[in-house]
């Protein structure tokens, strides 16, 4: 999926106001997922994107992966994902929380149905609630 699109559909699912504000909350999300993953797995979902939004993914997963955390990524649960995209995108927690359901939604668009699966299994349950495949899941099994 090319920048654009991706932005684009970023825009359009969390209803924003405009592509600068888009922009922002999909770098800020994936910067902050990055930083919750194993850098290496990070890395493999950077590969499937764009340029720049690659590139800040990576940046975020090698700050992560700093020597005494290992590779296995930040523990932390919705409530600091949701904290850390706010500062990131310049809003509320709720915002950010309806933006990052957005970006995950444009990312399981975007990724390799098994990558996004390793995704979603390295997440803890609350944030990997964000993901439309889980959402569809409980809404199934529900």
């Amino acid at each position: 999926m090319r920048h654009d699109e991706m932005i684009g559909k970023v825009q359009a699912l969390a209803q924003l106001p405009d592509r600068g504000t888009a922009e922002r909350a999909a770098h800020a999300v994936v910067s902050t997922l990055s930083e919750r993953l194993p850098s290496g797995l990070a890395r493999h979902v950077a590969a499937q994107l764009p340029p720049d939004m690659a590139a800040a993914m990576r940046e975020a997963a090698d700050a992560s992966a700093a020597p005494d955390s290992g590779t296995a990524g930040e523990r932390f649960g919705l409530t600091a994902f949701a904290g850390r995209i706010a500062v990131r995108a310049g809003t509320d927690e709720d915002t950010a929380l309806r933006e990052a359901a957005a970006v995950m939604e444009v990312l399981d668009a975007a990724l390799a149905p098994e990558l996004t699966e390793r995704m979603a299994h390295a997440l803890p349950a609350d944030i990997r609630e964000l993901l439309p495949v889980v959402r569809a899941t409980q809404d199934i099994g529900g």
